[in-house]
Formats: structure tokens, sequence, C-alpha cells
């Protein structure tokens, strides 16, 4: 599924008044302190608190809470709920979770604007969180179903019965799946179908790194706050931007398809740790309470495909639907900010955007939709750098568009951002 986002200086519909980020922590950097905190903290501590502090909004005023996350805790599984609560908001304010992959925040932002459309809100607060370090791990089905029958046993025979039939292959963990549930494929086999060699794929990743550390190094990233990692140091930026060389990079072995597959950890996003948050207010709203805008949301479309070959394809599909329904054509947009998943899901989006062919015979279309010039595309960096805390990334793609529109003086910005099961989300 993909999403995708159309953003706007001027137009009046809903708007995204502000937009707090806890900065995205590298798994191997601080993985290992951030196993003392859990996904409920990293919302309410820094992001929460920072958005009503940055915003001065009055905690009473937010109608509702969404947030979206995908590797849920059970502790904490409306994680939405609990950190309004700890981030000292009313227990009079509803909050509820969303989950849809690594287009959850997405959903989240999208739920908040149709609640306000629908007159059931004014004010609704958005987001998403991930903590991608400390990852819930099951013991294996044998093991889980004798310690469900051993909580049931009576007598002390019974349960010395049950633990003797425990032998060694029931303490092997069940680890988190990577490959596709309903396809039981990866992007490694995605990446192999678009027949895409690895050295344009490290050129891909390079570039998001070197254009990271550029805008880390101007400033432009201004909307991380700092957060205090048990035992160690404050996180005050990402910490994942690390741009190499593509010699460095060419000695990775590949991570899916072995041993001759390009996608390597050098043009993947990495394991990251992180959380937003967004205001989300009708225009008339905003302005009654004294807000300038940062950015309006003009249309937004959902869309799926098939996972088994097209799983990351969607903002092919999605771009001309939302273009379409906006009024709007490629050439009108001013920026696009592309959730980077893997160099080569860019890529291949790319490719089959510039392919008539690819329109014709897969979309039912007359012609391509066009591939985004590279200069106005992903021009501080993206997922590949920044990193990907599944349910955050969402809110962190809009906010870096709607800063670029207001610096580069852009009227119109395009959000994509593709999800496993073939799913996008794209909007403006």
């Amino acid at each position: 599924m993909h999403m995708r986002f159309l953003l706007e200086g001027g137009q009046k519909l809903r708007l995204c008044c502000c937009l707090i980020l806890q900065p995205s922590c590298q798994e191997e950097d601080v993985g290992e302190f951030f196993y003392l905190c859990d996904a409920n903290s990293l919302c309410f501590d820094p992001v929460l608190r920072g958005l009503l502090t940055r915003t001065s909004v009055p905690r009473d005023v937010v109608d509702y809470i969404v947030y979206g996350t995908v590797i849920q805790e059970v502790k904490t599984s409306n994680v939405a709920r609990e950190a309004a609560l700890g981030a000292g908001f009313s227990d009079k304010t509803p909050a509820h979770t969303v989950t849809m992959a690594c287009i959850s925040s997405n959903q989240a932002m999208t739920t908040g604007v149709g609640m306000i459309a629908a007159g059931q809100c004014d004010v609704v607060v958005a987001g998403g969180v991930e903590l991608m370090s400390d990852v819930p791990i099951r013991h294996s089905r044998k093991m889980r179903k004798t310690m469900l029958t051993l909580n049931r046993a009576k007598t002390l025979g019974q349960k010395l019965s049950l633990i003797s039939k425990i032998r060694p292959d029931y303490f092997a963990p069940e680890l988190p799946a990577v490959a596709e549930f309903s396809t039981s494929e990866t992007m490694g086999h995605s990446d192999s179908g678009a027949q895409l060699c690895v050295l344009p794929q490290d050129e891909y990743a390079l570039r998001s790194h070197s254009l990271a550390k550029k805008a880390q190094d101007e400033g432009l990233l201004q909307d991380v706050v700092p957060f205090k990692v048990p035992g160690k140091d404050t996180v005050t930026k990402d910490n994942g931007i690390r741009p190499s060389s593509l010699e460095q990079m060419g000695k990775l072995k590949p991570a899916f398809v072995k041993p001759y597959g390009t996608v390597t950890a050098a043009n993947s996003s990495f394991l990251t740790d992180g959380a937003s948050a967004m205001l989300i207010m009708s225009e008339e709203k905003a302005l009654a309470m004294g807000y300038k805008p940062k950015a309006y949301l003009r249309d937004f479309v959902y869309v799926s495909q098939d996972p088994k070959d097209q799983l990351l394809l969607g903002p092919t599909y999605a771009t001309p639907k939302v273009l379409e329904k906006a009024g709007l054509t490629l050439s009108d947009i001013d920026v696009f900010e592309f959730h980077e998943a893997f160099a080569g899901q860019i890529l291949a989006n790319l490719k089959a955007m510039d392919s008539d062919w690819f329109a014709q015979n897969y979309m039912g279309r007359k012609s391509k939709v066009g591939a985004p010039p590279l200069d106005k595309f992903n021009t501080w960096g993206g997922s590949l750098s920044l990193g990907h805390p599944f349910g955050a990334t969402g809110c962190r793609l809009v906010i870096t568009a709607a800063h670029r529109l207001k610096k580069e003086g852009g009227q119109y910005g395009l959000v994509a951002a593709c999800a496993a099961g073939g799913q996008v989300m794209v909007q403006g």
C-alpha cells in the first residue's frame, strides 16, 4: 500500500500547524540504552510535551489524539492513549492507535483530518512512534502452548509432567519476520525484478546521506527535540547520517538475496527509534487561536496493488491519481518528499513512473506520469540517511516538505510513502 499527500502554501483546507520529532536514533548506537525506555515514553516525554511547549496550545483545546505504530508492545497496545496521559493531557481526551505498516502516521494524520472535516473535532494531535531497538521476541509456538497449558494445570504432578516434555528446541525464539506474510518475499526479490544493479543504488544512498549531512550542518532539520537516553548523553540530532564512499559501500554483502542480491545495508534504511507529533486544525480554528499555518493539506489518496511483484511500487500508481484529484500536473509540484525504504525501491519507482510501457501494461493509462526531477526530490536527505522508525516516518516526510516549501518559495509539495503489503499513501 502506498500513500501520497499534496501540500500547498495557500489553499484553504486542513492545515499542518506544527510538527515535533524525537531524533531518529540508529539502533546499534543507542539500543543498549533504549531498552530502558518504551514507545510510550518516547512519545510523551520529548515529543508530545515538546509539541505543547513549542505551540503553546492548551492541553484542553485538543479534542482527539491519533498515533501510528507498527511493532506494538502488548503493555501499551493503545500507545496513543498511554502517551497522552503521560504527557498530561486530560483523561477526557480520547485517543486511539492505528497501524498500516510504514504509513501508520500518515493514516493517523488523515484520520485526524477526516474527523475535522466531519465536524467531530477542531483540534487533533497526530503522530507516530517506533522502538525498533527493543522489538517483542516471542517464545516458540511449542513453548507458548506448554506455558499456557502449564498455567491451567491444577496438581503438582500435572505440572511436572508438562515440564518433563519440554525439549531444547522449545527455547528457540521466534524472531520478527522480515519477509511479507502473504508472499514470503522481501525487498530483495522486488529489487531483482526491477533489474537494478548495485552501483546505482549505492550512488543514490550516498546522495541521501550527503544531502542530509548538508541539511543538518545548515540547521535545516529544525524540528528535532532532544531526548535523554538513560545512562547516556542526550541525543540532540539524527545520528544515522554517515556519508561514506562508493568504495566502502561496495564492500558490503547482500542483505536478502544471497549471494548475488543488490540490496545491502549501505543502500537500505536502518533500524531506527523515533517518534513524531503534529498539530492539525481547521483553518478557521487556527486563525482564531492566532496560529500561522505551516502548510495546508490539499488532497490525498491511498492505493494498493499486488504485493507479489509490485511490493513497493505504490508511489508510481498513486502519484497520477492524487495529481488528477487536485487538478495538477507533475510540473506544478515544487517539492517532492518520497519515503526511502531502500535505494532500489526509489530507483524502481522513478523508472516505472518514467515508462510509457509500464503505464500502459500495468496501470491502464495511456502514458507515463513522468519522473520527478532530482533537483526537487528529497533534497534534505531521506529515510536512507535520517532513519525509518516505521510508525513515525510519515509525519517526518510531511514536515520536511512543509519546511522546504517555505524555504524554497514553492507552492505545492507532494509526499509519497510505500508500505508493506503493496500499499501506499500520497498526499499534497
